[in-house]
């Protein structure tokens, strides 16, 4: 009996063994945001882990079952990893059956000695890069692989670090970029939920390439600080945030249900102020008229 290819089980995994979990947040997600249209071309941005290969995918498999007349290219943007990480990515890529295009830049060695706000000029950096590259092919649109979880943890990263109530968007028009959108088509599935897609086809993927990550990692493994299963530690505000929001869910297993919530049902009467297409509002504003 001839054996199937991995890749076969994998896709078939999606749909089956987790359709409650994954697919329809995913389908959820595309739908309620109306993400992909007739007619669009879709860059599939892949960093290498587990989220955007997760994402390749659903949508390779959105597109063989779907009415929907779209395109999709597999951009992969190598800022300057090492080999053995380009490595790993080529080669799940290729066990995946992803049709990547690889191109490189020097985004990390631009960035490398950056101490004011490193990351987040390296991810504008790659954000411009997959935009333009996207462009070049066509595209009129870049999907990430950003899920629930980041969703939630910037909500309150805003809150508490930012003082202010924003999120990460399920979809945006390029401000830099005229006619092209960025998506997210993974907005409503739970990371607890791709690791558990990623455990059942046994899937080792790159966890973080970035030279500052790694750089840390390794003194923390000097001073024998390092996790338990050898996995890179993070000390970013992110990883608190999930921290914060696991220590949470043990009191209330809801709670991730209602920060999403909290940016769908702001009360613009009970608010001291608001932001509106770069305008500041506050509430004293019309308080005297409304008496």
């Amino acid at each position: 009996m001839k054996q199937e290819a991995p890749h076969i089980n994998i896709e078939r995994s999606i749909i089956k063994n987790f359709r409650k979990s994954i697919w329809r947040p995913f389908v959820r997600g595309l739908q309620e945001y109306r993400m992909i249209e007739d007619g669009d071309k879709v860059a599939v941005c892949i960093s290498g882990g587990k989220d955007s290969m997760l994402l390749a995918k659903c949508l390779e498999q959105l597109k063989r079952q779907s009415n929907t007349d779209f395109e999709l290219e597999f951009l992969v943007m190598d800022p300057g990893y090492h080999p053995e990480n380009r490595r790993l990515i080529e080669e799940n890529a290729a066990l995946m059956n992803i049709p990547v295009r690889i191109f490189d830049s020097d985004i990390f060695d631009i960035v490398v000695d950056v101490n004011q706000s490193p990351c987040y000029l390296c991810a504008r950096m790659r954000r411009g890069y997959l935009y333009s590259h996207a462009r070049e092919l066509g595209c009129n649109k870049i999907a990430l692989g950003h899920h629930f979880d980041d969703v939630i943890e910037t909500i309150l990263m805003g809150i508490l670090y930012g003082g202010q109530i924003n999120t990460m968007m399920p979809k945006l028009h390029s401000t830099n970029f005229e006619g092209m959108e960025l998506i997210r088509p993974l907005y409503f599935v739970k990371e607890e939920d791709i690791l558990a897609w990623k455990k059942y086809n046994n899937l080792h993927f790159l966890q973080c390439a970035c030279r500052f990550t790694e750089q840390t990692a390794r003194e923390l493994a000097a001073a024998g600080l390092e996790g338990a299963s050898g996995d890179i530690v993070h000390t970013s505000k992110r990883q608190e945030m999930k921290e914060l929001i696991r220590s949470l869910r043990k009191n209330n297993p809801f709670i991730d249900a209602n920060i999403m919530k909290s940016v769908e049902n702001i009360n613009l009467d009970a608010c001291l102020g608001f932001v509106r297409h770069g305008v500041r509002h506050h509430f004293m504003d019309d308080y005297e008229k409304e008496g």
